[in-house]
């Protein structure tokens, strides 16, 4: 059996760890579009803060793949010809007989004039750290277009190493797909006590770099703004352009079924680059989240070794530290969403509130301590199985108690 696996990286890796499992000597190819060892995107604005070393962003030694046993390209796919089964990389030719893509996702470059200049970064990448990291100076000006999380890492991480940051948002809050309109409002606040000069409502219309280096951003309805450098965090797209000449079914990232097959038997796709079933039966969604990868990759490495593994959908979870806040969400938190929802008294948790569909909860979402994260930890299994809450909204944190304690028990 020749299994190729496309994406150096969660889903790719925890996809060839489950085949192994099962089948210890097939074939297994790992391209890599970056090339060199796999590390955490996650990790990236630490490095730029200073609270990690950058050789700590590394997931995987090289012990690791010679003991996967796994033949290692560095290469771009070109290419996909699931009739004959061959991948492109280059002017190399690879066979499979299953297929696991697992390309994940690039950032997308809003269609502002002058956005294409050098000194102006996405931080997505450790090229992108190489690129932005001799800017990381005390006094420093840099503009941040969006404010999403990835956006407001890299704003958090500049203010920490004392630059004079400027935070721009389209929409007319923030972070609206992670935080209700409360705690996007609590969270606001937050940035500007930290001096961030944070604006929302407002339009980049075009970009122009000065003699010096610098650059003159100017706006819709307020001044320009002079800055050193500038860094987009305005989302993200499914890297599904190599598969162009294929029949794989694509809508905003590659469709797969419960157990990670695309519409072709032989060809799975898992991580960010995937779109697959939810918790929520919603249908098929892209959740670009590392746990929701390592859960997809993990499935399909088993069905591509012959089990048939279903997956029980995806869970939106995100959790995060910054502005000395923790900020997380999970499941269904907006209002339109929910039935009714409960909001834990405001003692030193913070924020919290915790969301119902009829007799189920559906979603949680938190500004405030790291403690607090431990209730959407709890609340993660009942979410996912949809368990029945048989409590008043009042009563859930001793519910959750209970729960904790015999999950123990039983263990």
């Amino acid at each position: 059996m020749k299994i190729v696996v496309i994406g150096n990286s969660a889903a790719g890796l925890s996809a060839i760890e489950a085949y192994r499992k099962i089948d210890k000597s097939s074939d297994i190819t790992l391209i890599s579009k970056e090339g060199g060892n796999a590390y955490s995107r996650v990790l990236l604005p630490y490095v730029l803060r200073g609270k990690l070393a950058y050789e700590n962003m590394t997931i995987r030694d090289d012990k690791y793949y010679k003991d996967m046993n796994i033949n290692y390209i560095e290469g771009d796919v070109t290419e996909l010809n699931n009739k004959d089964k061959l991948v492109t990389v280059g002017n190399k030719l690879i066979e499979y007989d299953k297929l696991l893509i697992a390309t994940g996702s690039n950032p997308v470059k809003p269609p502002i004039p002058g956005i294409d200049q050098y000194g102006i970064f996405h931080m997505w990448t450790k090229k992108d750290v190489d690129g932005l990291t001799p800017y990381y100076k005390s006094g420093k000006k840099v503009l941040v277009i969006g404010s999403g999380f990835v956006a407001l890492q890299a704003a958090w991480a500049a203010v920490v190493k004392g630059l004079d940051v400027t935070v721009v948002e389209l929409a007319g809050r923030i972070m609206p797909s992670v935080l209700d309109e409360e705690g996007g409002k609590i969270l606001h606040e937050q940035i500007l006590e930290k001096g961030v000069d944070l604006r929302v409502n407002t339009i980049t219309e075009r970009i122009e770099k000065k003699e010096d280096g610098t650059f003159e951003v100017f706006f819709k309805d307020c001044e320009s703004l002079n800055v050193d450098f500038i860094i987009v965090g305005t989302g993200v797209r499914a890297n599904t352009a190599f598969l162009k000449e294929t029949d794989i079914e694509v809508d905003r990232g590659i469709l797969v079924d419960r157990y990670m097959r695309t519409n072709d038997d032989d060809v799975y796709s898992a991580g960010d680059v995937a779109q697959g079933y939810t918790s929520f039966d919603e249908g098929q969604v892209i959740h670009a989240l590392w746990p929701t990868a390592v859960e997809m990759g993990k499935i399909a490495g088993k069905n591509m070794a012959g089990l048939n593994s279903e997956y029980e959908g995806s869970l939106n979870m995100n959790v995060t530290q910054m502005y000395d806040l923790t900020v997380a969400s999970i499941g269904r938190f907006s209002h339109d969403l929910v039935t009714k929802s409960y909001v834990f008294p405001n003692d030193l948790r913070g924020y919290l509130k915790v969301c119902y569909e009829n007799e189920l909860v559906v979603g949680a979402c938190l500004v405030g301590s790291s403690d607090a994260v431990k209730v959407l930890g709890k609340l993660r299994p009942i979410i996912r199985k949809k368990i029945v809450a048989d409590v008043t909204p009042e009563k859930l944190e001793m519910y959750l108690q209970v729960r904790a304690f015999s999950s123990r028990r039983q263990i």
